[in-house]
């Protein structure tokens, strides 16, 4: 995909994902834009199914949707209502530390900037930019599997890891996308552009498409 096809591919892509279900952290963030809900349910999401995470997300609300909610809980409580989740044990630690940590250093308030959310245990670079671009509409880029596997299968990037993916997305992707990316791709990821046999066949941007990588397509 060359740089300026970008701006027609983010088109039809912004069409085509209507036919598809957003994915769980952005349904939290649209149900009102609460950096701490969105906080939450990315660290629930990973390693985790959407509908599982939705579903863990709505249990966990239902009892504290607030850092101070949720120091009121203790690691039980908080396990009992996330598990299935991956890794339901040290998520509920961490939910607890991070919320004890708001709570403690910055008045129950989730910070709006980067290197200070990387701080708190559990949050990497992708949790810390969906916070910022869902949960504060500031710009960030949010890179996690898919976003890294479809950028590079185009051909629009050529990196190895997610968060090389997101430097090079800085440098040449145009702001405009930085947000909406991260949804775009997941959803299409989950639909279309599969890790495995993609749907190559029907695939709207398929003339834009390097398939970098694609040995067996549908």
């Amino acid at each position: 995909m060359g740089d300026d096809q970008i701006h027609q591919a983010i088109a039809i892509l912004t069409e085509a994902v209507k036919a598809w279900v957003s994915p769980a952290v952005t349904i939290v963030a649209t149900q009102g834009r609460d950096p701490f809900k969105v906080l939450v349910s990315c660290i629930l999401s990973l390693r985790t199914r959407d509908l599982t995470t939705a579903e863990a997300s709505a249990r966990l609300f239902a009892l504290a949707d607030t850092p101070e909610k949720m120091v009121g809980l203790d690691v039980p409580q908080i396990e009992a209502a996330i598990y299935p989740v991956g890794f339901y044990r040290v998520k509920a630690e961490q939910i607890l530390e991070i919320s004890r940590s708001l709570c403690d250093l910055y008045r129950g308030t989730v910070p709006d900037d980067l290197e200070t959310l990387l701080k708190f245990k559990g949050v990497g670079r992708k949790t810390a930019n969906l916070v910022l671009t869902l949960g504060f509409g500031k710009p960030g880029i949010c890179v996690d599997i898919h976003v890294h596997r479809i950028c590079n299968r185009w051909g629009y990037v050529h990196t190895r890891t997610p968060e090389q993916t997101e430097f090079a997305l800085r440098e040449k992707l145009p702001v405009e996308y930085w947000i909406i990316i991260n949804d775009l791709l997941v959803t299409f990821g989950q639909n279309l552009c599969t890790p495995l046999s993609p749907h190559c066949s029907t695939c709207p941007l398929y003339q834009f498409c390097d398939r970098v990588g694609v040995v067996k397509s549908r």
